[in-house]
């Protein structure tokens, strides 16, 4: 299961040469992961008001080429695994057929006092 979600490069994502800044990446990929679970259907406000909130346990980031101001993007992401306490996901951002960055991202759930639980089962049913 793959989700895609388009992008646009704002003037105030760029750095002074007009290339976007480094750490916008991280929020691109952060919205589309943001888009993707709402689109299964997993309602945050409501994992929340349950005492469990989702949680990025670990990034792995490659910076491949620059996107730069005004650029149309995609974010795609999909699940490379799946377990009792984590998901992992790939997260690729695209301009047409160039890959601009690449994120290996793992999700884990935390309740209220910090700690790791384990994921809903109905959230892990939406996911595989």
């Amino acid at each position: 299961m793959s989700h895609t979600f388009a992008i646009r490069v704002y003037y105030e994502d760029t750095d002074m040469g007009g290339v976007v800044y480094h750490a916008n990446y991280l929020r691109y990929i952060e919205r589309a992961r943001s888009d993707w679970v709402r689109g299964l259907g997993n309602d945050q406000n409501a994992m929340r008001g349950d005492g469990i909130v989702w949680v990025v346990r670990r990034i792995e980031a490659d910076y491949l080429a620059a996107a730069r101001f005004d650029d149309e993007l995609q974010v795609e992401t999909a699940v490379s695994g799946i377990s009792g306490v984590r998901v992992v996901l790939d997260q690729v951002v695209r301009r047409g057929d160039t890959i601009l960055f690449r994120a290996h991202v793992t999700l884990a759930c935390m309740n209220e006092q910090g700690r790791p639980v384990r994921l809903p089962a109905e959230i892990r049913a939406l996911m595989k």
